[in-house]
């Protein structure tokens, strides 16, 4: 056998291996668990970090203050020096809508050490403490919650014991590149982080996704959160770790009615996106980095390059691993494409989204070592640990 056809049969392996050992990732079908209402509703505080989201503001504050939650909730955002005005927008959002309280506050710029959405989130959490809530609710700015979102969410912690309850939100795919682009991030979050394996108990695999948090105080002051993750740019897979290493129980799935509606119209801002923290997932490892380039590579180029390669020779063996390879990517990629109701033609296209990643997470190496490093919200951090730089 000539050395392309032994890769892409070390590809097609690596697929059915995917397809079947990697704890099914590909299925979309983890979503809240069974629950029941508990006898007494818990106090819940919700945390919302948020630097300079006037944008998105309108489209995702009132659906919190609308929660239909039957205890007790109040709602913090903790404007992070915002310069759009984001504080004064959020209390107008308030005055008009009303719904659950709102409380306003500001923390100040970050010391050395922290990163500023951490930062945020433990000047909110303080705040909330001392309304001595059972849950703490930590979401993004830019997600909207259906109206029982917070409802059944204490309802799922109740019923399955979870001291993390998160949900991955409905990003927006509405331009040409979301649609391209945006499935394809869940997909590959998922990959990393099969769902089915973080909900079990002693579950060696630990996620959440910091847009929609529910998390048990009891559990957050046992696992230090976030003193013990101050540093973190990946802060919600860092925050799962941390509870789940202090014998926290934790669970993850995709949202049915919580969507983010922050647009990335652009290339530009999805490459943005997923660059800023690529090299940080890789804890900045050159050896990771060429291990991930070399497995994206092998896994999600090879099997157009074997057909391509196969037709053009005339060897049919190639061409046949290739295709087969290609047809089990595809067919992985089709469950998250039905969840975000695009098109099923743009599955045979996943080769060339895993290519744009692939140079995302390059290009997210490049830019730590120039000294930019991870960035939210015009802060910069260079190395872990490094003092923010606003730019």
């Amino acid at each position: 056998m000539s050395a392309i056809a032994w890769t892409a049969a070390a590809s097609l392996a690596a697929w059915l291996w995917l397809l079947l050992g990697q704890g099914f990732f590909w299925r979309t079908d983890v979503r809240l668990p069974s629950r029941r209402e508990p006898a007494s509703w818990p106090h819940v505080c919700v945390v919302v970090p948020a630097r300079d989201e006037a944008a998105v503001l309108p489209d995702s504050l009132p659906s919190l203050l609308a929660q239909d939650y039957p205890g007790r909730a109040e709602v913090f955002l903790i404007d992070d020096g915002s310069s759009d005005g984001t504080g004064e927008l959020a209390r107008e959002l308030s005055r008009r809508h009303g719904g659950l309280p709102l409380t306003v506050a500001s923390p100040g710029e970050p010391p050395a050490g922290w990163t500023g959405k951490l930062w945020a989130v433990r000047h909110g959490i303080g705040v909330a403490r001392a309304r001595d809530p059972e849950y703490l609710l930590l979401t993004d700015a830019d997600i909207a919650h259906a109206p029982d979102s917070l409802r059944e969410l204490v309802a799922a912690a109740h019923t399955g014991g979870f001291d993390v309850v998160s949900q991955m939100a409905r990003l927006r795919v509405a331009s040409v590149w979301e649609r391209l682009v945006v499935p394809a991030f869940v997909y590959f979050f998922a990959q990393l982080y099969p769902f089915r394996r973080i909900g079990k108990k002693a579950a060696r695999t630990a996620a959440a996704a910091g847009g929609c948090v529910l998390l048990r105080t009891e559990a957050a002051e046992r696992a230090r959160i976030p003193d013990a993750i101050r540093h973190a740019v990946i802060d919600d897979v860092a925050l799962a770790r941390a509870v789940q290493g202090s014998g926290g129980h934790i669970w993850l799935g995709l949202a049915d009615r919580v969507d983010s509606v922050r647009p990335y119209p652009r290339l530009h801002d999805l490459w943005r996106m997923v660059s800023r923290s690529a090299y940080a997932q890789l804890r900045h490892s050159p050896l990771l980095l060429a291990g991930t380039v070399a497995g994206l590579a092998l896994v999600y180029l090879v099997p157009p390059v074997a057909l391509a390669w196969g037709l053009a020779t005339g060897d049919t063996a190639v061409a046949v691993v290739g295709v087969l390879a290609w047809l089990v990517m595809a067919g992985t990629y089709v469950p998250m494409l039905r969840y975000y109701r695009q098109p099923l033609w743009l599955a045979p296209l996943l080769p060339f989204t895993a290519f744009l990643y692939l140079l995302m997470t390059v290009d997210s190496a490049v830019q730590h070592y120039r000294g930019r490093g991870a960035a939210w919200k015009g802060r910069t951090y260079a190395r872990p640990g490094a003092v923010p730089d606003e730019g």
